[in-house]
């Protein structure tokens, strides 16, 4: 009876920790934060430009939330603005993505969209997203892709699915560059690929696969941005995020790291990035959740305003 009791009571304790974690998760993903983050990109003798980083907001009708916070981001000042995609999660949601972020689209952007742009989210074994990634893909209905990208962009953002374009921002001459979303194999780099020569080169891409990475800081570009991985979701509070959702290492799955590739003599001498040690590459912890699996732990949503110097 002693070994039923104290069966019962671990049981108990086990169903009470669950519900205390469950409870702060479906918080925690409502936590909105921004990140700040100094990156030295620029020219010597340039003025600071702000860099206002968004991504995988999974906007849907329900999140109100979320949709009025963003509008607050404009205080931020950004210079720039630029969407990293999985910007909606519902076929009602472009219209409210548009009236959400309000006047950041008075500002120069630039975006490219995600898996989660062109197709609904389903629901699924959520044990399957801890699993390697097995490449295959299981897509819910079409969303409003078309829509979105032609709303965007005629408020002024450029669409930078595969696609390439240069801005003049706080004087400086900027080249941004695209591709679409790598996880589920649109990216064509070949469309954008050339070495960067502007006073500042910027790449965009949704999911940070390395293959992209490394083609971009062999040509030089200073910066990539991304989303797609949610910084790992669920993270662990000493090991960090459990996986990307792609080949990134999970060291990297969010915040800012440098990109090395190989010397062209095959050794291991680092380079890209215009002062030869690495691209700079930013990837966002994102704004939202599947709506199926609305939880984050240790891993708060996050927009970054990245000041380059």
């Amino acid at each position: 009876m002693a070994a039923v009791a104290s069966i019962r009571r671990w049981a108990g304790a086990l169903t009470i920790g669950a519900a205390a974690g469950l409870t702060y998760s479906l918080w925690e993903a409502q936590d909105y934060r921004i990140r700040h983050l100094t990156v030295p990109t620029l020219p010597a003798g340039a003025e600071p430009l702000r860099v206002l980083h968004i991504s995988d907001l999974h906007l849907a009708p329900h999140n109100r939330k979320l949709a009025g916070w963003l509008g607050s981001l404009i205080d931020l000042e950004p210079h720039l603005v630029v969407g990293t995609g999985d910007f909606i999660a519902h076929p009602d949601s472009v219209a409210l993505l548009t009236d959400s972020l309000g006047p950041l689209l008075d500002v120069p952007g630039a975006f490219v969209l995600g898996s989660n742009d062109y197709y609904a989210p389903q629901l699924r074994n959520p044990a399957r997203y801890l699993r390697s990634d097995d490449g295959r893909r299981f897509h819910g209905p079409e969303l409003p892709w078309a829509q979105l990208r032609q709303d965007l962009a005629r408020r002024g953002w450029a669409d930078l699915t595969n696609a390439r374009t240069r801005l003049s921002i706080g004087g400086l001459d900027v080249e941004l560059r695209g591709v679409d979303d790598p996880h589920i194999n649109r990216d064509n780099y070949n469309s954008v690929a050339g070495s960067a020569a502007d006073d500042l080169a910027i790449g965009v891409a949704h999911a940070p696969y390395r293959r992209i990475l490394t083609a971009m800081a062999v040509d030089q570009v200073d910066l990539l941005l991304a989303g797609h991985t949610h910084g790992g979701q669920l993270c662990l509070p000493v090991t960090g995020a459990l996986v990307t959702n792609c080949d990134l290492e999970r060291g990297r799955a969010s915040g800012l790291s440098r990109q090395a590739v190989p010397g062209a003599t095959g050794g291991n001498a680092p380079f890209g990035g215009r002062d030869g040690q690495g691209m700079f590459v930013h990837v966002s912890a994102g704004l939202g959740t599947s709506p199926y699996t609305p939880v984050r732990f240790c891993c708060p949503p996050t927009a970054t305003l990245l000041t380059l110097i």
